[in-house]
Order: C-alpha cells, then structure tokens, then sequence
C-alpha cells in the first residue's frame, strides 16, 4: 500500500475533531497555523476559540487596537507572531479587500508566512499540491526513511522538502498534509511513540535499525544568554504604580512591564540604587526600596535565561506613566509579570 494511502487510512480513523478543520476558510487556517507555531494543539486551542471570539472576520481583527490583540494573545510567547498577525489582518483588509492569497507565492510574501504556513493554507484551502513540512513531519519522515541529515540546517530543509513533495498525493494534498502533521503529534511522538500498533511498522528504517530516540537529528542550539532583570514596583501615592511599554526589535516588543535596570550580574539594593538607570527612574525624589522576592525567577527563553527580581519602591513623587493599580490587569505584559502580579496584587485587584 502506498505511504499516502496508509496514512490517510490512518487519519480518517484518528483525527481530533478540531474547529479550524470544520471550514477550510483561509482566514481560520491562518489563524490557527499562526497560533499552533512552536505551541501545541492543547496549548493553542484555548486562544484560538478566544480570537475568533473576538474577532471572527478578518476585518474584525484588523480593526483592533495593538493592545487588545497583545493582551489576547498573552501567555502564548513568541509576541512577534502577535504583532506580524494583526499586521497582516490589516494588509489584508486594507490592500487585498479582505480576500487572503490563493496561491502558496502569494500567501508566502505575508508578513509572519513562511514556507510551512502557506503550505498549510495553500493545500487546505485551495488545494494546491504544495507539501508541508513542520516538527512532525520531520520526525516522520526521518524515523520512516532513516534519515540523519539535521532537519534545521540548510540541506536538511531541502531534503525534507523534497521528500514530502514527492510522496504528496497531489490529487488530495489537503487531506494527506493533514494527516501527516496529526500522525506525527498523536501516533509518532517525540518521546514513546506507537512504534507497536504503526501503519509504517514494516518499512520504519528506524524501528529496524533501533534508532527512533536518535532520529530527527537536530544541530546543536546556539549558547544560552544569561540576563539579570530587576524590576522596579512602584507602589505610589493612591495606589498607582507604573508601567512602561517595551520599544524596539528585542523581546517583547509592544508588551508592558515595571521600570526596568538590567545588571551584569545579581546585585544587592545598595549596587542598584547607584545605577543611572534607578537614579533616572526615581527622578530625584525620596524613595525606600525593598527586595520582594530574595530569590531570582528564573525564565527561560529559547535562547537566553532571564535572572528576575522585583524590587517594590515606595515613593510619593508624580509620574508621567503612573497607572492605578487596580486597571493594571488590562495592559498586555509578559507571562513572567503576569506570574508575579497573581501574587502580589491584592485580591480586589486581580
């Protein structure tokens, strides 16, 4: 039996009933595969039911303000995949009349689209016979045909490629693409795969040779950054605090956070209040400052670790950027704030 036929056999009996697949409308599509990026189904599905809630056209989306859309997507990381979303609603709407791209070079000269994304859309949608290749299909497709070329470096991705294109069933590309995504999430997993009761048990080159926990190769992660965050609270006269927004092309961007003085390394309340960054921040006014948390919160991104303190600074001088302490669950912040506002704000207030 051919690779798509045993694979399609297998998908119409195991497929997750998932809202995006009752449709094939592009706008749903690309919601979901921007959403489902380097997060799982289980993960996404809560914020992809909150977005077409919230927006459930296009241009609903599009309309929205930026704040709105970070704070919807909040928890999800990766913020960049937010903000190149509404931007493209709004290329969308604005210059395309609402109409998505139906063609793989359309749909990829969007912002946010890659390869993997308008393969999806293009096949699903319009079933053109474009062929995708994410972490699943990676796994497959190296564990199937023994395969040991690191899937992200540049020849890998060309292999893999290549081979997805060439086992498509181009006469139902929509179905078989699918398929072979949820077969690799449900069936050939990263960790205890089905390997027993596999369609592909026969012909499963890593299976024979005893090395599925070897395959996919993966090149090693460039070095881990280390940082050393200390947030200051400002706990203000009328129960103000305030927020900043974060500008620029780092972490973040767009999302808000507490005044912040990044440091070399851990430092103790008398090497902070010394540091121009404090000194800008409290503008000259009186202050006390106190150590919440003694010991650093550690979040850890893809490529670097952020050491975290928060440090509450009373003071009783005004602030451009004071807010009340009581809306401050309304403004987008990262999840590593979040957390800490659970646990400081009073109960009112969260």
């Amino acid at each position: 039996m051919r690779f798509s036929n045993r694979l399609k056999h297998w998908y119409l009996q195991n497929k997750r009933d998932l809202p995006w697949r009752k449709a094939h409308e592009p706008y749903q599509i690309w919601l979901s595969e921007i959403i489902l990026q380097q997060t799982r189904v289980e993960q996404g599905l809560p914020y992809y039911e909150r977005f077409i809630l919230a927006y459930p056209e296009v241009e609903d989306l599009a309309a929205a303000p930026q704040d709105e859309v970070l704070k919807l997507w909040q928890g999800l990381g990766y913020y960049s995949r937010a903000r190149n979303l509404h931007e493209t609603a709004k290329y969308v709407v604005k210059e395309l009349g609402g109409k998505f791209p139906d063609t793989y070079k359309g749909l990829v000269q969007l912002k946010g689209v890659g390869d993997y994304t308008a393969s999806a859309i293009a096949s699903i949608c319009f079933d053109e016979p474009v062929a995708v290749v994410d972490g699943n299909v990676y796994r497959v497709l190296s564990r199937v045909f023994g395969i040991d070329t690191p899937i992200n470096s540049t020849a890998g991705k060309k292999e893999f490629k290549a081979l997805a294109e060439e086992l498509l069933d181009k006469e139902d590309p929509s179905t078989f693409n699918q398929a072979l995504m949820e077969f690799g999430a449900l069936h050939c997993k990263p960790q205890n795969p089905a390997c027993e009761v596999c369609p592909f048990n026969d012909q499963c080159l890593a299976l024979k040779e005893n090395r599925v926990k070897e395959l996919p190769v993966k090149l090693k992660k460039t070095k881990v950054r280390k940082r050393y965050f200390n947030y200051l609270v400002f706990d203000l006269d009328e129960e103000k605090t305030i927020l900043e927004q974060r500008k620029g092309k780092g972490i973040w961007n767009g999302l808000y956070q507490f005044p912040l003085v990044e440091t070399d390394s851990l430092v103790e309340q008398e090497q902070l209040v010394k540091t121009e960054a404090f000194e800008t921040h409290l503008n000259g006014g009186k202050f006390s400052v106190e150590l919440y948390n003694s010991e650093p919160v550690v979040h850890k991104l893809s490529h670097q670790h952020l050491f975290t303190r928060f440090w509450v600074v009373q003071a009783d001088a005004a602030h451009s950027n004071s807010i009340a302490l009581a809306g401050i669950k309304e403004y987008p912040v990262p999840v590593l704030i979040e957390n800490f506002l659970k646990d400081y704000l009073p109960p009112a207030y969260k």
